[in-house]
């Protein structure tokens, strides 16, 4: 079976199973709004500590409430999206240990696919609708000079964004494979990574920054081209062009994450072996 079959394959099984999930979920409708709500609370207390800070300041690092907002609802929504789709990754070491890693392996099923879709929990929605909400309170707020290319930047910025956030899920479950128990670590990327691009790259050291512009590459996710958005000047005084990089880090980071993958898988010793 060539690349395309196997795809297809994966995300009809993804699909199959992710579907099961939502049906159970959905059997008892009452709960998962309620979940979805206390969620959309939770999630959103985040925004609430920036806007209070705000009430004691007029700028971060440069940078007005509406600005920050509008890159913490760019990352928001772009993880809650990654989030939504494979946040169940990091349950792999725990399969690992276990052994119950052996069941998926067996399956007329790509193992990655059963992986992600596994317990899919549709309420990591709140996520996204959070991120959605905070995004239109920036846009609302911000006087922006639409042009062309900026509104092709938008939805860009999401979907590769979201893109991105995958192939680190994706990464992470496969260090799994070598480290078993590395949940945290992989979460330190994934959580830590959205959180730390919900505040401006001004306000952190450089060789942070070129850490996520070089090494892990979470700036395209929206510095990047948030600055082209906003009008203010590139983190690391990269060229204009790098503002529009966004789908090619991503197609970078999803071929990276896919090699990972099947080295992980390949290097697995079933608990019986």
């Amino acid at each position: 079976m060539g690349e395309g079959g196997r795809l297809v394959q994966g995300l009809r099984a993804y699909g199959l199973i992710a579907g099961m999930w939502i049906r159970s979920t959905m059997a008892y409708r009452a709960s998962f709004v309620m979940t979805v709500i206390g969620g959309l609370l939770v999630t959103g207390l985040d925004f609430v500590g920036i806007a209070l800070m705000f009430s004691q300041i007029d700028a971060l690092a440069g940078y007005t409430l509406a600005e920050v907002a509008f890159l913490y609802g760019l990352s928001a929504t772009s993880f809650g999206v990654a989030d939504l789709a494979l946040g169940s990754m990091d349950r792999l070491g725990r399969r690992v240990r276990d052994g119950t890693l052996d069941m998926l392996l067996v399956r007329p099923a790509p193992v990655l696919a059963q992986v992600a879709a596994d317990r899919f929990a549709l309420r990591r929605v709140a996520r996204v609708l959070q991120g959605l909400l905070v995004l239109g309170y920036a846009l609302a707020s911000l006087d922006l000079d639409w042009t062309a290319a900026k509104l092709l930047l938008m939805p860009l910025m999401l979907v590769s964004g979201a893109v991105i956030f995958c192939a680190v899920f994706v990464a992470g479950a496969a260090f799994q494979f070598v480290a078993q128990d590395a949940s945290e670590v992989q979460n330190a990327f994934t959580y830590g990574g959205t959180t730390l691009l919900q505040y401006p790259p001004t306000v952190f050291g450089q060789d942070l920054v070129r850490g996520v512009t070089f090494v892990l590459p979470l700036a395209f996710v929206n510095w990047l081209p948030a600055s082209h958005v906003l009008g203010r000047p590139y983190p690391l005084e990269l060229p204009g062009w790098a503002a529009f990089a966004s789908p090619l880090v991503a197609v970078a980071c999803c071929a990276l994450a896919g090699l990972a993958w099947r080295a992980g898988l390949r290097s697995y010793r079933s608990t019986g072996s």
